[in-house]
């Protein structure tokens, strides 16, 4: 039997606030404290050996700028391709359709949107309600293929304020 794949579901960063500088949602930016304190986010994440083949995130500024971090930061240089199921207001069952086609690794990490991100999380384990994603949060989901139906197992969800504390 295979090893099973490792997702990494990943919040985006701290971006602009929504309102006249922002009309288009889907433009808007990270912020520099949220480029800042990201960035320490990932220190943490290399601080716990993670590593990743590839990384998918939504067509969104935001996201984009997210994955740009962790590709950056995270050993392995993994590149970044947009999965357009990932933006907003898709189902679970349409990500995983689109990213059981497109994948080509088994060490994956997914950067979305909440509550997209929550109810996949959920979706994935058999949860009965969607995981609370803060803005940088990570959750790591051991599953069996990703065409699979047997839930997955959760191995770790860290708020980015641990993340944080484990770069230092």
């Amino acid at each position: 039997m295979a090893a099973p794949a490792e997702l990494y579901l990943v919040r985006h960063a701290i971006a602009a606030e929504r309102g006249d500088d922002w009309p288009d949602d889907d433009k808007r930016p990270l912020t520099e404290r949220g480029i800042s304190r990201f960035r320490e986010v990932v220190q943490g994440l290399a601080n716990l050996d993670v590593a990743v083949d590839e990384i998918f995130t939504s067509p969104l500024v935001r996201a984009k700028q997210t994955a740009d971090l962790l590709a950056a930061g995270l050993p392995g240089k993994a590149s970044v391709k947009i999965l357009d199921a990932l933006a907003p207001g898709h189902s679970p069952a349409s990500v995983l359709a689109q990213l059981s086609r497109t994948a080509k690794r088994r060490r994956i990490m997914l950067v979305g949107h909440e509550p997209d991100l929550g109810e996949l999380a959920a979706h994935l384990i058999g949860a009965g309600r969607a995981l609370p994603f803060k803005k940088g949060g990570v959750c790591r989901v051991e599953v069996e293929s990703l065409t699979s139906r047997r839930p997955a197992a959760l191995a770790w969800f860290m708020q980015p304020k641990m993340l944080r504390k484990l770069a230092r």
